[in-house]
């Protein structure tokens, strides 16, 4: 799987107006003293630089090291191996940081309010956790399978998960209204394992830039992401225990 999810960054690592669109929505939300969860190669990583400081973090060791390899000289930057919701999660609260980015990573984790609750332990109490997830169950194929998606979510199941980790929603909308098509394509007709790249290519040069601002003026009624920002608002002590029932939808 690891050579699969590494090979699927590398393609999307071209996406530069992509990933430029991720930055206008994430950047305003985030504070000085950032943790990415799930950096991978560091596509997005780059986006962060402009902060006091990054921590990024991945559970795959040849992630890391990549990354690490790719920006070898910024003093801002420290990168471990690291799951989210380990032990060693907790650990990061040393760094004091004031908000969490995790971005196209909450779906590949199999217990994810563990995730968002290590979150929010480690982050100031104002802090604030942005998200951006797939979204639609229906849109789960072949891609999702092979990139080890546990799920694709809904506003409802986001939110449902969001509550019972003791945090709350600031912001929840859809974003890249024309991707969902192109998914569905892929997922329904066409039953691609892997993401085209000439796809990517395509829909980077030629539809990112005009879906970006128009979808800047007002969020889109579907999509094939949900962009979310979460903040909290309860002390660490006060969140819920690990094997507390999660509320019904």
């Amino acid at each position: 799987m690891t050579s699969y999810t590494i090979a699927d960054q590398e393609r999307m690592a071209r996406a530069r107006n992509y990933f430029a669109w991720q930055a206008r929505l994430v950047a305003p939300e985030l504070g000085q003293r950032v943790i990415e969860v799930g950096c991978g190669i560091g596509n997005f990583t780059a986006t962060l630089l402009d902060r006091e400081a990054v921590i990024a973090v991945d559970a795959d060791a040849e992630c890391v090291a990549r990354l690490k390899a790719r920006y070898p000289a910024q003093p801002n930057l420290q990168s471990f191996v690291c799951d989210a919701g380990g032990s060693e999660f907790a650990a990061l609260a040393r760094f004091r940081p004031d908000s969490c980015v995790c971005l196209n990573v909450l779906e590949h984790i199999e217990d994810d309010r563990a995730a968002l609750e290590a979150m929010a332990r480690v982050i100031a109490p104002d802090g604030a956790i942005v998200l951006l997830v797939p979204a639609f169950a229906a849109l789960y194929g072949p891609i999702d399978r092979n990139l080890g998606h546990c799920r694709r979510y809904s506003r409802a199941s986001l939110a449902r998960v969001v509550r019972s980790s003791g945090l709350q929603v600031h912001k929840l909308h859809y974003v890249n209204a024309a991707g969902m098509l192109a998914w569905w394509l892929n997922a329904r007709v066409f039953k691609l394992q892997v993401q085209s790249k000439w796809q990517i290519g395509v829909f980077d040069r030629w539809i990112t830039p005009l879906l970006s601002r128009l979808e800047a003026c007002a969020p889109p009624p579907f999509g094939l992401s949900l962009f979310a920002v979460l903040e909290r608002r309860r002390a660490p002590s006060q969140l819920p225990p690990a094997n507390a029932t999660i509320p019904p939808e």
